[in-house]
């Protein structure tokens, strides 16, 4: 965290609204493209931003100084997610593609210039075979790997975010991939589709 961050910060912990209304300015990008990985919808990433924005504010005292307000918001977030859907009781709407940090068997690929009709209907049905796929992944299966696949967050930084032990983010990490993989292998032999990472039997 900069100079310049760091005194917002100290501003805003003494009440400055003006001072916190510039650290949203600094931060609603990355704010809202959590979100909206979270959610895939503008309408309830917009939502979600302004209640975790809200809450941060009212738990500005609690901020410490030495942690990364970035990630410190983005737990804030992630908890406020939480708490929606637990309120809502039922599932938002996750069709996000998702794109690994690392590569990796579930990478989706960008078309080539050379790609042809047949393989561009593959790509297709894969992308959407693991969009569907992602969406019956349970709450935190999908959040672990919405910070660490499109995030970026390394395992730590993830522990901290969900407030859970370093064995545990490993473990649902991992978890999640074997049963997104699970998933797409499942509806792939139901609809004959090739998938890119293996033969399916």
């Amino acid at each position: 965290m900069d100079a310049d961050t760091r005194l917002l910060v100290e501003k805003s912990q003494h009440g400055d609204t003006t001072a916190f209304g510039q650290l949203v300015e600094i931060y609603q990008n990355r704010v809202y493209a959590l979100c909206y990985q979270l959610t895939n919808s503008h309408y309830d990433a917009q939502d979600l931003a302004q209640e975790a924005f809200v809450r941060a504010y009212k738990s500005m005292h609690g901020f410490r100084k030495e942690a990364d307000f970035g990630t410190w918001l983005h737990r804030i977030t992630v908890n406020q997610w939480i708490n929606i859907k637990r309120r809502r009781k039922n599932e938002i709407s996750l069709d996000a593609n998702i794109k690994t940090n690392d590569g990796g068997e579930l990478t989706m690929e960008v078309a080539s210039d050379n790609e042809t009709p047949e393989e561009a209907v593959e790509r297709w049905e894969f992308n959407s075979l693991v969009k569907t796929a992602f969406k019956e992944l349970s709450q935190e299966h999908r959040t672990v790997l919405v910070l660490r696949e499109m995030q970026g967050y390394n395992y730590d930084e993830i522990a901290g975010i969900m407030n859970c032990s370093l064995g545990t983010v490993k473990s649902r990490i991992n978890r999640a991939r074997q049963q997104l993989k699970e998933k797409i292998t499942l509806q792939a032999r139901a609809g004959s589709i090739n998938l890119p990472y293996g033969n399916r039997n």
